[in-house]
């Protein structure tokens, strides 16, 4: 199945962004630490116009610190772009980002040249929660929730920072049918784009590979999941958190649901769904696949359409062919007209 999920308030988030990047210095985007390649936007650099870009890896609290520093590395070393973790909850770290945008714009600053930063992001990914905890006041809407910021915000942070605040925004076609799932594992797609079990499945799919022991001991298994399939991992983790049907059949939407507030919340510990060379991997894959379906669609539309000089084939049916009238009869001679 692939995940897709852009409702039309997105739609009135990508021309806001594209719109006001003409007066902005610097572009925050904050990605989730746990899958930082997969909750990049990739339509960002096309509406930004190119500005220069903080990558704030947020929630590093939850995520693996190992690959965390992969990818703090991986976007370092992009032209125009500095990247730092935070955990957005914590005031001091969340200063970091003024600094860090006064550096990729140094000849902004003062009250003649006030530093101008957008911030974007994928739904649920912490911005409201780092504006309140940078201003020290409630100014954004939070919850655990895909898209509950719906409106631009403007936010004045020193008298010479401003700062604006867009909703969470994913892109109209994810390529990268990994980067669905993650995304939904993660509680950044709208829970009406996906199916809960499928997602699971594949979320396990992964914890099975890296996090093994950090899946065991949350649940307390007795036996190692590795060597079993995923639909079997699903089923043990039912049934030892009681998710059962009538005659101890597991409850697997139910399952499906524990493992993801459990991934969510980082019950199990910390963990990241991929690293750079995974995520390249996946991206090469997704874009070669997209140009294939892109290829296909115009050879059935050119086999479809006319050749040249030919007439056009109507989808209408010809209508019969009439047979010409009968001339009318002559009245006899004698008879009465």
């Amino acid at each position: 199945m692939a995940i897709q999920w852009f409702p039309g308030h997105m739609h009135v988030t990508q021309k806001a962004i594209s719109e006001r990047v003409k007066d902005i210095d610097v572009v925050i985007e904050l990605l989730d630490a746990r899958l930082p390649g997969s909750s990049a936007n990739p339509m960002l650099a096309d509406l930004t116009g190119h500005k220069p870009g903080l990558k704030v890896l947020n929630k590093q609290d939850l995520a693996d610190p190992e690959r965390t520093a992969l990818w703090l590395a991986h976007y370092n070393a992009q032209p125009d772009t500095r990247a730092i973790g935070l955990d957005a909850s914590l005031a001091t770290p969340a200063q970091r980002l003024i600094a860090a945008c006064h550096e990729l714009a140094p000849s902004r600053g003062g009250m003649a040249k006030p530093m101008r930063v957008l911030i974007c992001g994928i739904p649920n990914v912490g911005k409201s929660t780092l504006i309140n905890t940078m201003t020290g006041t409630k100014k954004a809407k939070t919850g655990d929730e895909a898209g509950i910021t719906k409106l631009e915000q403007r936010i004045v942070l020193a008298d010479d920072f401003y700062l604006w605040d867009t909703p969470g925004m994913l892109w109209p076609r994810i390529v990268v049918p990994k980067s669905g799932y993650n995304l939904a594992a993660s509680g950044a797609v709208g829970r009406n784009a996906y199916d809960e079990e499928e997602v699971a499945l594949e979320l396990l799919a992964t914890l099975k590979t890296h996090y093994a022991g950090l899946v065991e001991a949350r649940f307390k298994l007795t036996e190692p999941i590795a060597p079993l399939s995923d639909e079997e991992a699903l089923e043990a983790v039912g049934r030892k958190r009681g998710a059962l049907l009538g005659k101890g059949k597991v409850n697997l939407q139910k399952a499906a649901e524990i493992v993801m507030h459990e991934f969510r919340n980082g019950s199990m510990g910390r963990i990241t769904l991929e690293t750079p060379e995974e995520f390249s991997q996946w991206l090469a894959a997704g874009l070669q696949a997209d140009a294939e379906r892109a290829a296909k669609k115009a050879a059935r539309l050119k086999k479809k359409a006319p050749q040249r000089g030919e007439a056009p084939q109507s989808s209408q049916p010809s209508a019969p062919e009439r047979a010409p009238p009968e001339p009318a009869q002559q009245p006899a001679p004698g008879d009465t007209p």
